[in-house]
């Protein structure tokens, strides 16, 4: 879950300035790798409609282009040859205004074609998009203090790359290049936002809450210099009673008696850089003469991108009639969403004189100005039955970094809080959520989203707790765990079955939980000076942002050619090769020809205010009178979104193309003949259908291939391609549809279809968008805005068994094996949910163990850290053959898939850290905990 930032205003910039918008993805998903043998079709699938291989295999181990770093101009169609290069100075300090660069060191030979400072942006009318998220500059202004540590204070322009290359190795690490003038007080931007989450319950776990945010309201704040400014406790308004609720929750902990065990730590978890292996990077050019703005940058969030720069553009002296988006492969953990990155890129190109500049960060760069996971302070308490070992309270109050730009600081501050109660049912719980601005280098939505700092300190306080109380770990999570229809601290039921107790009872089942003690002792014997541990720790990550949206289609030709479509592209997940594998499993067929990454819907003709989270429920149901109104069009890639949300928009359409198209058209061919052929004998229902592997067949009647059944629905003139729009806030929109002579309710809130080659002349007038009939809905059900208030109802479990040892002489920690047990729904791939569970764990462990870095001064923004200073987990480092896991069977073969990109790396984390304990008899509680800790602890 994350906040969205309102693009209603850069909507409007755009369109005012008769911006035309156009993003495009590169072929890689399609042209490229379609045409390199072999194609996927009927090579491209096992015998059991699984796939041999990642669509995106071949060029990728061929050493095809498909990331974004890999194009310069020359690659890309329509382009010039010619290529321009770019890099960025850099503020090292602070607590002295900006005065000037001196670039004498570069002497005539080197210098810039063009050198960029903030006067230049001021004067040709080119200021910060979205004020405030991105901070209020671009470049440090003359006079004025940086922003933040490692913020750009020039750009200098080459149009040949030795000059370039030779001049950025001269001025690295040269602390004379950035000079500054008189000292002056650093003042950080303001805070970013205060938010509490207050729930008590009605007595039981059904009971009508007395106080949430779902039911009531979430609490939010100002500031008192760095502190919250919480509103006042009362009987009044409904954050007033909120912090009622909140006080009886603080009196309950504080004035426990005897029989309630307290248990209270404050938690640490540092910032980390996400070490994607592609660093930001932009190629664009400016056309000055069509005032046309070609760009290819990587990004997780296009769409953003493209209209936040219209925005940017449109306002300055340079004409802009026209942006083209071209995006490739890209991997970023979320740190490529939402980046300022990608607008400097559009600065560059700017003042490239009309030729295309490539912005892209070497490592350094990369440390020195990408988006960080934020740190977390975390003051945690829990009361514990004594007798029971039931939860009684819980509070949890939450400090983030977010460093000098907002970014998305704030909500991942406040889902972190609402993540805080992992897999436990509170039945008071107070959890607040402050997010504080500083000169550090700016956080945003790195993977895990506050979620992992959360729930890790949970786990770990858990852990102990049991220890105080004499009670098996494992035992007390059993008697606190958090069940199927039990209200989470928002006050909301979550979707559908949770099965964290099958999970507990298999990781109590394990040998490396039952046999912990003795192997113990047998290992310590056999290893004088080694200690060894198991140490388990338990999660459920929610997914999504409460305002998901998609589109895709689906179409075939009279000769059964499947086409796909969707808005999803790929950035490293796997999401083109399971999309289509969707596809399969529904309508028995893998489509022959993709399109990932497609922006260009004219059949959808939707318009949007984008304010999905904002928007009062009055303005809400105004607004979607209109049948074409949506509360937003598209999301980006993050979140855990692509196998659940932008699937659920793949589904949909194929479960649409089989109800319209695919069963009428078989039922037509089996109806043939006299006395109505081949069914009529038959009681046949349309769930009787079957499709597999190309053939359509049910209740015993003859089979027909795909080709055939396709042959006879453009012949009927049936629909033969439909396109959905979806959209999700923590429940789906639901919409009814006239279509094919009956009225339809659809789990989607737009749809578009074509009709097959025999259509009657009416339905083909109908076809007036592209060859399409945009059908607009007879009514429309949008999830309430209050639902935004229930924080998340969508969850994938997951816990972890760690079994290591600790060197008592060095300090050094060595993972000897660990276990992973997962429930996700069905898996679509599950050679990519493996690979998934595999990089996740390596990315926790090196949470928990080594990744760190300092926030400030002698932080990345000083532009000398790389990873020579940032350690990285290696194969060693990681139990590469030891580790396993496995996965919960589907409780039917309908469960939908779950969101896990993110929850696979969390709970290594806390088992770690409680492995730890068990090893040594010390507990961490700041992270990571390295070898130097250890050492400490133990002298």
């Amino acid at each position: 879950m994350k906040a969205h930032v309102s693009r209603r205003d850069i909507l409007k910039a755009g369109v005012a300035a008769g911006v035309a918008i156009e993003v495009s993805f590169l072929p890689s998903a399609q042209a490229q790798l379609i045409e390199t043998p072999p194609r996927p079709g009927p090579d491209w699938l096992k015998a059991d409609g699984r796939p041999k291989y990642r669509l995106d295999a071949i060029a990728k181990v061929t050493g095809e282009k498909t990331f974004s770093r890999d194009y310069r101009a020359r690659d890309l169609e329509g382009w010039p040859k010619e290529q321009s290069h770019a890099f960025l100075l850099h503020a090292t300090r602070v607590d002295r205004v900006f005065d000037s660069v001196d670039l004498s060191l570069l002497g005539d030979d080197l210098k810039p074609d063009r050198l960029v400072l903030h006067e230049d942006l001021i004067a040709d009318g080119i200021v910060i998009p979205v004020p405030g998220f991105y901070g209020d500059v671009f470049l440090v202004p003359k006079g004025q203090n940086p922003r933040l540590l490692g913020q750009p204070v020039a750009m200098l322009i080459y149009r040949d790359f030795a000059r370039y290359d030779a001049a950025k190795r001269l001025l690295r690490f040269n602390d004379k290049v950035v000079r500054y003038g008189a000292e002056a007080p650093y003042s950080h931007p303001p805070h970013y936002g205060a938010s509490r989450y207050v729930r008590i319950d009605g007595g039981t776990p059904d009971a009508e809450d007395r106080y949430s945010p779902y039911k009531d309201t979430v609490i939010f704040a100002g500031f008192n210099g760095d502190e919250a400014a919480w509103p006042k406790p009362g009987d009044g308004d409904a954050m007033a009673r909120g912090m009622t609720a909140a006080e009886e929750i603080k009196k309950d902990i504080d004035s426990a008696g005897a029989d309630t065990l307290v248990v209270k730590h404050q938690y640490f978890s540092q910032s980390v850089d996400a070490s994607a292996m592609e660093p930001d990077n932009g190629n664009v050019w400016y056309e000055p003469s069509t005032g046309i703005l070609h760009a290819m940058i990587a990004t997780q969030s296009p769409y953003e991108v493209a209209e936040v720069a219209a925005t940017l553009v449109s306002k300055s002296k340079f004409p802009l009639k026209k942006i083209d988006l071209k995006v490739g492969y890209t991997v970023g953990y979320g740190t490529k969403d939402h980046s300022i990155f990608p607008f400097f890129c559009v600065v560059a190109a700017l003042y490239g004189d009309g030729r295309p500049v490539r912005l892209a960060n070497d490592r350094y760069e990369q440390f020195q100005m990408a988006l960080k996971r934020h740190a977390f302070w975390m003051d945690n308490a829990l009361a514990i039955d004594r007798k029971t070992g039931k939860f009684r309270a819980m509070s949890g109050h939450f400090k983030n970094d977010g460093g000098g730009r907002a970014n998305f600081s704030f909500s991942v501050a406040f889902v972190g809080a609402t993540a805080a109660q992992s897999i436990y049912y509170l039945p008071k719980s107070d959890f607040s959520a402050v997010a504080l601005a500083s000169r550090a280098v700016d956080a945003g939505s790195t993977r895990g989203y506050g979620t992992l700092q959360s729930m890790s300190a949970t786990e770990m306080m858990i852990d102990e707790a049991a220890e105080l109380l004499g009670m098996d770990a494992i035992e007390l999570r059993l008697r606190n765990v958090f069940k199927s229809g039990m209200k989470n601290t928002q006050g909301a039921i979550p979707a559908g079955a949770l099965r964290n107790e099958e999970i507990l009872a298999k990781a109590r089942r394990h040998p490396l939980w039952t046999e912990k003690a003795k192997k113990k002792a047998a290992y310590e014997a056999a290893n004088p000076g080694k200690k060894y541990g198991v140490g388990y720790g338990h999660v459920q990550k929610d997914y999504g942002t409460g305002a998901e949206a998609a589109l895709a289609t689906l179409e075939f030709d009279a000769k059964g050619k499947l086409t796909f479509a969707h808005v999803a592209h790929e950035i490293g997940t796997g999401t083109t090769t399971s999309q289509a594998i969707m596809v399969r499993d529904i309508l028995g067929k893998a489509p022959e020809a993709t399109e990932y990454g497609k922006v260009e819907w004219p059949q959808m003709p939707l318009e949007t205010t984008d304010e999905p989270y904002t928007m009062a429920q009055a303005e809400e149901d105004k607004r979607k009178q209109s049948p074409r109104w949506t509360p937003t069009f598209t999301s980006p890639m993050s979140a855990t979104n692509s196998v659940y949300y932008l699937g659920h928009a793949t589904r949909e359409a194929a479960r649409t193309l089989l109800e319209l198209a695919i069963w009428p058209a078989a039922q037509s061919l089996w109806s043939r003949g006299i006395g109505g052929g081949v069914i009529a004998p038959y009681s046949v229902r349309r769930e009787d259908l079957r499709l597999d592997g190309g053939v359509i067949n049910a209740g015993g009647l003859p089979a027909l291939t795909f080709e055939q059944v396709a042959a006879e629905a453009h012949r009927l003139g049936l629909v033969t391609g439909v396109t959905v729009h979806t959209f999700n806030r923590w429940q789906w929109a639901e919409a009814e549809f006239d279509i094919a002579g009956s009225r339809r309710k659809l789990p989607i809130d737009a749809l578009a279809v074509k009709y097959g080659d025999g259509a009657s002349a009416d339905n083909k007038a109908l076809m007036t968008l592209a060859g399409w009939q945009f059908v607009e809905r007879a009514s429309i059900t949008y999830p309430p805005t209050q639902r935004n208030n229930a924080g998340v109802t969508y969850y994938a479990p997951m816990a972890t068994l760690a079994e290591l040892v600790v060197d008592t002489a060095t300090g050094d920690v060595t993972l000897l094996s660990h276990h992973s047990i997962m429930e996700c729904g069905t898996q679509v791939v599950p050679e990519l949910v493996s690979g998934q569970i595999q990089g996740g764990i390596a990315m926790g462990i090196g949470h928990a163990l080594k990744e760190y870095l300092p926030l400030y001064e002698d932080g990345p923004g000083n532009g000398t850290w790389n990873w020579n200073r940032y350690e990285l987990p290696r194969s060693a480092d990681v139990a590469v053959w030891s580790q396993t896991s496995e996965i919960l069977p589907p409780l039917s073969a309908t469960d939908p898939p779950k969101g896990i990109a993110e929850v696979v790396m969390i709970a290594i984390v806390p088992a770690i850290a409680n492995g730890i304990a068990h090893a040594i008899g010390k507990r961490f509680y700041d992270l990571p905990i390295t070898s130097d800790k250890i050492r400490g602890a133990l002298s």
